[in-house]
């Protein structure tokens, strides 16, 4: 699971040690040392950067900043998506020469590799995380039928979004609280992709959504479905509007229900603003 450490300081011994040369403590030396240290510090506070906070993951921050958390590890050029630090900066957006680039792009053949389990640590030397068994293991269909690549949209708001399951509502949006819609349902009952896109993340790494799937509809839009029993899309595929991409359950919930959130430009909207009525 992409579990999120935030570990204090480190001391480097019981009492500060005083540095004659400085006038400052051999602690306090070495916490303003790792503060400057920390990788990308310079571009704290700049449009389209992220500074990692307590809690966070890649997975997180790929839904929190609307982009696909792989391009985030290559865009930063992280060796290992596990050892990200609290207080490291992050660019989120893509550089200058990825920027007009279609974000979607044909599926390739082939199996993709599982993702790796990153995880966010206050500390130098933390540990990666390792991927906890979900409730339901991820099911991938077999030999899937390359769906075509969804048009180019440049900042487009006509997705044309469709309601990706059948049951009542029984929970509406609330920017505190509850960041999408909840939807009742039967365990294995169908959830459809709302609209055209590729799969951004599948798994069960993100705490609260049980197995979710993250789908990346253009350059504005990401949509997120959580608490499913049975996931039946990778990462990297595309999918067609209207597909099956998984079945409800109610993995990491309290009841069978799909939560669905609807993120434009990485900001939660309320879903019934954007679906067709009922």
């Amino acid at each position: 699971m992409l579990l999120a450490a935030g570990c204090a300081t480190r001391s480097p011994g019981n009492a500060p040690v005083e540095d004659r040369g400085t006038g400052m403590s051999r602690q306090q030396s070495t916490v303003t040392e790792a503060v400057k240290q920390l990788p990308g510090f310079e571009n704290a506070g700049k449009p389209g950067y992220y500074t990692v906070r307590p809690g966070d993951t890649m997975i997180r921050i790929g839904l929190e900043s609307g982009q696909n958390w792989r391009d985030i590890v290559r865009w930063n050029a992280l060796e290992n998506p596990n050892l990200i630090e609290v207080g490291q900066v992050l660019r989120v957006a893509p550089p200058v020469s990825e920027a007009s680039q279609v974000v979607t792009r044909p599926v390739s053949s082939g199996s993709v590799a599982a993702a790796p389990v990153p995880a966010a640590s206050a500390s130098a030397t933390a540990k990666p995380a390792s991927a906890p068994a979900s409730a339901a293991a991820p099911v991938v269909a077999a030999a899937p039928t390359p769906a075509p690549t969804p048009a180019a949209i440049n900042g487009d708001e006509d997705v044309g979004w469709i309601w990706p399951a059948q049951g009542q509502l029984i929970a509406g949006f609330d920017d505190a609280k509850n960041k999408g819609l909840d939807i009742a349902g039967k365990a294995g009952d169908a959830v459809l992709a709302s609209a055209d896109g590729r799969v951004v993340y599948s798994g069960a790494g993100l705490r609260g959504y049980g197995n979710l799937i993250i789908l990346k509809h253009n350059n504005t839009f990401l949509t997120a479905y959580a608490h499913n029993q049975t996931l039946l899309v990778k990462e990297d595929q595309a999918v067609k509007k209207g597909q099956k991409i998984a079945e409800m359950g109610n993995s990491d919930a309290d009841r069978v229900k799909l939560h669905f959130e609807i993120r434009r430009q990485g900001k939660p909207v309320d879903p019934a603003k954007y679906l067709p009525a009922k």
